[in-house]
C-alpha cells in the first residue's frame, strides 16, 4: 500500500499503452481522481492518459457518463451495473481504447449489511472485452482508496498486457 507500487504500476502500464498505442480514460466514483492523479504523476503520460471523469455524485454518473439513473436506483450506486454502465460510457465519451470505473463505498460511513464499508465494485473494458469484480478492502477511508487505486491499475495493466 505504499506510492512505490503504484508508481511502479503507472509506469509499466504506460510502457504497455504506448506499445500498443492505446489512450486510457478513468471513471472514477470513491476515489475521486486518484486513479487520474497517479497517472499523470508520471512525466510524458499525456502520450497515453486521455481524460478522467470524477462522478462522485449520482447525478454526475448519468450527466457525464450516461448511466441509466433508473439502474442507480435500481441497483444502488455501488453496483456490478453501474461499474459497467460507468466503464461503457467513460469509453463511449472518450478517444480511449481502455478504461476502468470504481464505485464504492470507502467510509467511515455509508456502510449496510449487503454492503460495508470498503465495498468497491470495478469494472474495465477495452478492445479484448469487459470484466468487473467486487473487493471488499479492510482499513479506514484512506486504506479503502488507496487499495482501489493499486486495484484498479493492476486490472489495466492486465488488459494492457493481455494477447
Amino acid at each position: 500500500m505504499t506510492h512505490d507500487r503504484i508508481g511502479t504500476q503507472v509506469a509499466a502500464l504506460a510502457d504497455a499503452l504506448r506499445g500498443r498505442g492505446w489512450r486510457l480514460a478513468t471513471a472514477e466514483s470513491c476515489t475521486g481522481g486518484l486513479i487520474a492523479a497517479a497517472c499523470t504523476d508520471l512525466a510524458g503520460s499525456s502520450d497515453w492518459f486521455e481524460r478522467g471523469f470524477v462522478t462522485y455524485s449520482n447525478a454526475a454518473k448519468t450527466e457525464l457518463l450516461g448511466v441509466p439513473a433508473e439502474l442507480i436506483t435500481l441497483h444502488g450506486a455501488v453496483s456490478e451495473p453501474v461499474a459497467r454502465a460507468m466503464v461503457q460510457g467513460a469509453l463511449r465519451h472518450s478517444a480511449a481504447d481502455l478504461a476502468v470505473a470504481v464505485t464504492g463505498i470507502a467510509g467511515p460511513g455509508g456502510g449496510s449489511p449487503d454492503k460495508p464499508v470498503g465495498t468497491v465494485w470495478l469494472a474495465w473494458r477495452g478492445p479484448q472485452g469487459e470484466r468487473a469484480e467486487r473487493q471488499v478492502f479492510a482499513g479506514d477511508r484512506a486504506a479503502v482508496r488507496q487499495a482501489t487505486v493499486e486495484r484498479a491499475l493492476q486490472g489495466l495493466l492486465d488488459f494492457a498486457r493481455a494477447p
